[in-house]
């Protein structure tokens, strides 16, 4: 039950089957060739003559729809595909065909949503029906009642089969059709089978179809009325064809369409799972029960039609080409992808199309996540991105890509990757052309880190080679790398188990293979579970909402108002009524107080019960925040400080007036902010996040570097002088596209309707947003940059105070400052110049005691040379000494003194605690101990692991600290006995 993809075109592919030109115009909803369209089961047009598209007829043969034009007769098996009028057939007209042809059947075109969900249950978008899923659970209100889409869509749970099937992939479109309770079964089958064999022209005897086991109302549509024989249709169970969005909610049987390659094969024993005879294109599921917590599944009163068919699985059957990656959405990027690495696709083996398909593959996932505001980190999606920008590193190295492919050795060739994929995105998403300079320079920047990281990993692997042939001298076993070792390499340095392998080779090492694949499934396995789920569910909340409208928001003009309460809730329980010290959790029918969203939070303030005429006082509830909940409903979560409440009463609502005018300073400060960013630092910078509170400001952007003191001072002057221009702000609600050609910046993340708010301070800024804000810049009365940092790779954050926060963070310095002058005796002007004199004396001071303390380490030492130990028969000079309190310097300088003093062959292992619960280590070898093949760096390292720590250096010198001082006893102790085995065996 699993449906492909979407994405662009360039590659000219031959036309199999179209239908005439003038069917590609796009029909009035509801209408078709100019009568009113009727859906099936009452619609005419299936098995009948279709007036007005193009005097084309159809009627049925042997239970198949056949055309009646001269080319459209049933194929034999072995002819290719295609039956209507030649041209071509790209993966945009694909994508187009699909959606003009639902929107002549009364569906919205849609856009595509962001593969960033707006929804903290799921990881990535990674199907058509997530922007859907609050109508389908009944949270929000349909707003069409039907809809028709091109999703992006990201999935890694089978990240391994990428490049190895034909059909696997991280990035896919998916092509979906929708209902929201407005037509079922009959309309969505009957729609399907003339979309795929009449509008893309796939011959009906090539066509296969599947349907859950118990689901005969499904198998007698696509029988009886559809006319497929029955030999082509498969029952299958419920892991095949039974859809479920978890434990419990909605849910459905499923009915899938699959394409035959090889009908010739004939229907006898005919297994719709062999992949190399059909493909599933099409799948649509019957959304028609509720799943409950027992099991047992209730109609729903609303039965909704949720489909995908996979752009990049028809491209393939359309255009005849072996697999996904060859159709004309991907393979323009395989091609440059081989260029760079001077290799013909068509000339190459299997294992370098592999790579090249790898490489086709995740450049589009990379491209549209990082366009979507996902930057490479080390968490969350972030560490999606990082991971397959650095397999499509690695696998281009691995098939010869060097440098930028360019002859710049240093140079990185995700660039050139990208522009091919940027080219290819204009009908998918034609904000990823705006967004071209920052996604080729956060590949850049990510892929040259990389390459750093992979050359680390080589070091790590050289490493791990030494001690695996050490440890089988010593043991007297075959040496051998571990399943862990090799995937840490894989995992964490990104490095290509092929080369681990091959290298390892060389060196005379086994490699543990069924170690790492166990490794490699664990790793699989929670990427399976963490990533591959949409989970919907039906439970308390859901009974509420029905009764319950939107929460009419009064606070853009005031912050008092009368309401009655609509719902309350005590531990997330309904009850009607709640009583003195409860935490309460009220929803109203309308409400002055703002509720948690774009970043700003929610408001503070006072519920009052007001009886009598009098308005006699009985009840308080403190509200200490608000949220959006249950659609567009709000939730004022509180303290009932004196009194009850109860359902249905009318309560009077109260918003602290001093904490929102902060949030509105702070948020208005904001807009300003961003503005001044893109001024002085560029205009490819965007938002990232965001937090507007009553005392401060949080933004955070996207950036590849610090900003400067001169950059910060710029921005702070900027936002200062357009507050000082006292400007009034004016907001207007109006159509998204339009204020999106207006040139509005939206927030990252933030979901938007049809029509929006826009809030513009004129001549500075124009943005998308719901918050509240204040009238006049002047309000904000000042603006101050408290700091500014990274927090993730590519990701800076700036933190900021206005209004009266400003004030007060102003008036605390300037205490602070004269604290200091008091204490420095000097005019505030003069600090900087008193401090630099305190530091730099402090400096000299510091250095003569760092020379002193080197000098009695070296005194010190010299009382240990006449304590070295001779190890026969080469009289190698040892001594290993705990030298105390000594610091690191100190420890330094004894060992230089002792190697420097001892005769040559000689070996000097020295240790200390110098306080802090610090462990310092050192080792020095003479030029002779080096000759025997003992080297410094590794023999201290591995000491120093039993401190808690690690270190290196050079064969003749190094260095190693540890955070565990109890063990430096028994750790130089294990260093004795080392070197003397050592120096021993080296010997002999």
């Amino acid at each position: 039950m699993e449906v492909a993809a979407l994405s662009p075109t360039s590659r000219p592919v031959p036309l199999l089957s179209t239908a005439p030109a003038h069917r590609l115009r796009l029909l009035p909803p509801r209408f078709v060739s100019g009568r009113r369209f009727r859906p099936s089961p009452r619609h005419q047009g299936f098995g009948c003559v279709r007036d007005g598209w193009g005097g084309r007829h159809s009627a049925r043969k042997n239970g198949f729809f056949v055309t009646s034009s001269s080319s459209a007769s049933i194929e034999p098996a072995t002819q290719e595909v295609g039956t209507a009028v030649p041209g071509e057939w790209s993966g945009d007209a694909i994508r187009r065909r699909f959606l003009e042809f639902y929107a002549a059947r009364g569906h919205k075109i849609l856009p595509s949503s962001s593969l960033v969900p707006d929804d903290p249950t799921v990881f990535l978008t990674i199907a058509g029906m997530l922007q859907f899923k609050p109508i389908f659970l009944g949270k929000e209100p349909r707003h069409v009642p039907c809809a028709t889409t091109s999703q992006k869509c990201i999935r890694t749970n089978d990240i391994e089969n990428v490049g190895h099937t034909a059909r696997h992939q991280t990035f896919f479109e998916m092509l979906g059709n929708f209902s929201f309770g407005d037509y079922f079964k009959k309309e969505a089958t009957a729609w399907a089978w003339e979309l795929a064999t009449e509008e893309y022209g796939l011959p009906a005897e090539r066509l296969w179809i599947s349907v859950f086991e118990d689901d005969d109302e499904a198998f007698n549509i696509w029988h009886n009325e559809v006319g497929v024989p029955k030999e082509h249709i498969k029952r299958m169970g419920a892991e095949d064809n039974f859809w479920t969005s978890g434990a419990t909610g909605p849910c459905g049987p499923c009915s899938e369409i699959y394409y035959d390659f090889y009908p010739e094969r004939g229907s006898s024993d005919a297994d719709l799972g062999d992949d190399s005879r059909f493909i599933e294109f099409y799948n649509l599921v019957f959304m028609q029960y509720n799943k409950r917590d027992d099991g047992s599944l209730e109609p729903l009163k609303q039965k909704n039609i949720d489909t995908g068919m996979g752009l990049e699985r028809m491209a393939r059957i359309l255009q005849k080409v072996p697999n996904n990656y060859e159709t004309d959405l991907i393979f323009p990027i395989i091609e440059k992808a081989a260029s760079l690495a001077l290799v013909s696709y068509a000339k190459a083996d299997d294992a370098m199309k592999t790579n090249l398909k790898i490489i086709g593959d995740h450049m589009r996932a990379v491209v549209y996540l990082i366009s979507d505001g996902v930057l490479p980190s080390n968490i969350g999606r972030g560490y999606v991105v990082r991971r397959l920008i650095r397999r499509v590193v690695r696998t281009g190295r691995l098939i010869g890509i060097r440098g930028d492919g360019h002859g710049n050795p240093e140079g990185a060739f995700l660039p050139s990757l990208a522009e091919v994929v940027i080219s290819l995105s204009t009908q998918i998403d034609p904000d990823v052309e705006s967004r071209r300079k920052s996604i080729i320079g956060e590949l850049q920047r990510e892929e040259l880190r990389f390459v750093q990281t992979l050359e680390r990993g080589e070091k790590l692997l050289d490493e791990l080679l030494d001690e695996a042939l050490l440890s089988a001298r010593n043991n007297g076993n075959k040496p051998s790398l571990s399943g862990k070792d090799v995937f840490l390499l894989y995992d964490t340095y990104g490095f290509p188990v092929e080369i681990t392998a091959e290298i390892a080779g060389e060196r005379g090492v086994a490699v543990d293979m069924k170690g790492f694949d166990i490794e490699m499934e664990n790793q699989r396995k929670q990427s399976q579970a963490a990533h591959n789920v949409v989970k919907l569910s039906v439970g308390n909340e859901s009974e509420i909402v029905k009764s319950i409208p939107d929460t009419e928001f009064l606070g853009y003009d005031s912050l008092f108002a009368t309401a009655v309460v609509k719902g309350l809730l005590v531990n997330g329980n309904p009850v009607n009524e709640a009583s003195e010290g409860s935490e309460v959790e009220i929803l109203l029918d309308r409400t002055p107080f703002y509720a948690e969203s774009g970043g700003q939070v929610g408001d503070n303030g006072f519920l009052y019960l007001n009886v009598g005429e009098d308005r006699k006082q009985t009840s308080v509830i403190e509200i200490n925040d608000v949220q959006k909940s249950l659609g567009n409903i709000f939730v004022h979560k509180g303290t009932i400080k004196q009194g009850s409440v109860e359902v249905g009463k009318e309560i009077d609502a109260s918003v602290d007036a001093k904490l929102r005018q902060g949030a509105k300073a702070h948020h208005t400060a904001t807009h300003l902010l961003q503005s001044a960013l893109k001024s002085v630092v560029g205009s490819e910078t965007s938002q990232a996040g965001s937090l507007v509170a009553f005392d401060r400001l949080r933004f955070d952007f996207n950036f590849h570097r610090p900003l400067s003191e001169e950059e910060l001072m710029k921005i702070e002057s900027l936002v200062n002088q357009w507050i000082g221009n006292a400007t009034h702000l004016e907001t207007k609600v109006m159509a998204l596209q339009d204020a999106k050609n207006a040139g509005a910046i939206a927030m990252f993340g933030e979901k938007y309707g049809e029509e929006v708010r826009v809030v513009e301070v004129p001549g500075v800024s124009l943005e998308l947003c719901g918050g509240t804000h204040v009238s006049n810049t002047a309000e904000i009365r000042g603006f101050k940059i408290i700091s500014e940092q990274g927090i993730a790779s590519g990701i800076r954050r700036i933190e900021a105070v206005a209004g009266d926060a400003f004030v007060d963070y102003v008036c605390a310095r300037d205490n602070y400052m004269r604290r200091l002058c008091s204490s420095l005796k000097v005019k505030a002007e003069d600090v900087n110049g008193r401090v630099d004199t305190i530091l730099e004396e402090l400096r000299a001071t510091r250095n003569e005691v760092s020379s002193l303390r080197s000098k009695m380490a070296v005194l010190k030492a010299a009382s240990l040379a006449s304590k070295a130990t001779t190890v026969e028969p080469q009289n190698v000079r040892v001594v290993v000494e705990n030298m105390g309190d000594v610091d690191a310097d100190g420890l330094k300088s004894a060992a230089e003194y002792l190697i420097g003093t001892l005769q040559d062959p000689a070996a000097v292992i020295l240790g200390s605690s110098p306080g802090d619960g610090k462990v310092s280590l050192v080792a020095a070898f003479s030029p002779a101990v080096v000759k025997m093949g003992l080297q410094a760096g590794k023999f201290v390292g591995g000491i120093a692991k039993l401190c808690g720590g690690g270190g290196g250096g050079k064969p003749n010198f190094a260095q190693a600290g540890g955070r565990r001082p109890e063990n430096l006893p028994d750790a130089l102790e294990k260093a004795r006995a080392e070197i003397v085995a050592a120096v021993s065996s080296s010997s002999s």
